[in-house]
């Protein structure tokens, strides 16, 4: 999708904190200027995540940058190993990379890509002195990355207390938030870039609204920690504003501090295929805000993009069974059973859709996984994320369902078709019902959810690797929830991202990223900030 060339003059860092599997990152290095020069202004100088299978999708990303740029283009070597991991038959990538001819550049990924966990000794000074070791062959460091969100519960005690002998007896996520404020006390990066869910602007402790009081800390990182101004000519200050303006609103202070939802950035607004909203927080060191950045551009006011047109060219694909043997004939006996069986329930309440599920022919000639484009129908943003990849589909398997929930999606897919809505459970027939106590009270009024072609999909959240409930597919034939690699269509990874580890960690790498193609919007205005002095 956005592929790094030679000349590349990098002389601005990155760090990228709770990374994750590099949502955020991908779209700072991924960002040209001029657009299509191979110039990229933003380079990785160290990324951190604690989680195993995201630090090692996180470095073998890395990897790939660097392959791209010594190479200029993907080597053969690397679409090998991918086409390997697709059909399930590769070992782990340090096999194929670590010794022989890439050593070097694996070595450079590895030291790029951390895995470690912040707040403790040992990872604070691995991180830390990985910094140190950076920061000065740039012009200027900026951090990114996001705390996770369970934190702002509990930033209020925490900052409360003697930065050198806190120690938490309760929940450890208390040092995250911290680390954050601690990165930026010591390096100083010109800009940060801090993301979040929207419940942090109404996260409380008792009954003290915290918002104002993270607003507070960010802004002053030493004071809030307890330090104090150190003398390197660098203001230890921070002037928070929004990373999105209305054309022809100056972007200020002000803005936020009236009503800090002006922070909110709703992804389908800006071209993204999915109704993603999220609180993107840049910070500006004070002797780099200048005048123009009032002036800047928001992002991009991009046109709607479907589902459809971000899925278009992934192959068709069938769910399976579980909890008992799965194949095509006993997936598709089972898929006439419940379709039948769903019917007769909805005949007399729904008679459109019965009317509809009676003409549903199961798909059962279709695989439970493909690792080969589909021919036909394109879009462009689905060419944009297929890029350079000459045919290697990755992370592309369904998952079984109980033969119970296949007359469930059977029923919503179509119940979304006729109504151009999700059911509700006041809309499903008692036999449909799932077994849970709170069914018919609502609170799972929206447990069973199709993602409807023609408008954008619901957040992709990392839920998935739960279950697929809130993902149903819209076609009934298929009768499944998404694949790993729809959901990282929908967040606008590239096709050649290779998600590492189980398909729950996978989907859970997926629901907490960055999209992308958001963060490159996001690496543009940076620019302009620091571009501007």
């Amino acid at each position: 999708m956005f592929p790094v060339r030679n000349g590349n003059s990098s002389k601005i860092g990155v760090i990228d904190i709770f990374a994750g599997p590099g949502g955020l990152g991908e779209g700072f290095s991924s960002f040209e200027i001029p657009s299509g020069t191979g110039t990229h202004p933003f380079e990785l100088a160290v990324s951190a995540e604690m989680e195993r299978s995201a630090h090692a999708t996180l470095r073998l990303r890395a990897f790939f940058r660097l392959l791209l740029r010594q190479e200029g283009e993907v080597p053969h070597e690397y679409w090998e190993f991918l086409k390997a991991a697709s059909s399930g038959s590769a070992g782990a990538p340090q096999e194929y990379f670590r010794k022989g001819r890439w050593k070097a550049l694996w070595d450079e990924a590895d030291s790029e890509a951390l895995n470690l966990t912040l707040g403790t000794d040992a990872g604070n000074k691995a991180l830390f002195a990985r910094i140190d070791a950076a920061r000065h062959s740039y012009d200027e460091l900026i951090l990114i990355g996001g705390p996770p969100c369970q934190a702002y519960s509990l930033v209020g005690r925490a900052r409360q207390k003697n930065v050198e002998g806190f120690t938490s007896k309760g929940d450890p996520r208390h040092f995250l938030y911290r680390q954050y404020l601690a990165i930026l006390a010591r390096f100083r990066p010109a800009v940060f870039i801090m993301e979040n869910v929207k419940g942090i602007l109404s996260s409380k402790v008792g009954s003290q609204e915290m918002f104002s009081s993270i607003q507070r800390d960010l802004g002053d990182p030493s004071r809030a920690l307890g330090g104090s101004q150190a003398g390197d000519g660098k203001s230890g200050r921070y002037a928070l504003l929004p990373i999105h303006v209305p054309l022809g609103i100056d972007r200020t202070e002000a803005i936020v501090a009236k009503d800090p939802y002006g922070f909110v950035i709703r992804s389908e607004d800006h071209g993204l295929p999915q109704a993603r909203h999220r609180v993107i927080i840049m910070g500006i060191r004070e002797d780099c805000l200048q005048p123009h950045v009032a002036r800047l551009p928001g992002l991009a006011a991009g046109q709607p993009v479907s589902i459809d047109q971000a899925l278009a060219g992934l192959p068709h694909l069938r769910s399976g069974l579980s909890r008992q043997p799965d194949d095509a004939d006993a997936w598709f006996d089972a898929m006439e059973h419940e379709r039948r069986a769903v019917v007769v329930a909805v005949k007399k309440q729904f008679p459109e859709v019965a009317e509809a599920l009676a003409e549903i022919v199961p798909a059962a000639d279709l695989p439970r996984s493909s690792s080969k484009y589909a021919p036909g129908r394109s879009s462009a943003l689905a060419t944009n994320l297929r890029g350079m990849n000459p045919g290697v589909v990755l992370n592309h398997e369904t998952r079984g369902h109980m033969k119970s929930d296949l007359g469930r999606y059977m029923f919503c897919a179509v119940f979304a078709q006729q109504y151009g809505r999700s059911p509700t459970s006041a809309d499903f027939p008692r036999s449909l019902a799932p077994d849970h106590a709170n069914w018919e009270l609502g609170g799972f009024v929206d447990r069973f959810r199709v993602q409807k072609r023609g408008g954008p999909a619901s957040t992709i959240t990392s839920h998935l690797s739960k279950d697929g409930h809130a993902f149903i597919h819209w076609d009934a034939a298929q009768c499944r929830s998404l694949t790993v690699r729809e959901a990282a269509r929908l967040q606008t990874f590239p096709d050649d991202y290779f998600f590492l580890g189980n398909r729950t960690q996978q989907f859970i790498q997926v629901g907490n990223a960055v999209p992308p193609a958001l963060a490159v919007q996001i690496a543009k205005v940076v620019h302009g900030v620091l571009a501007g002095r």
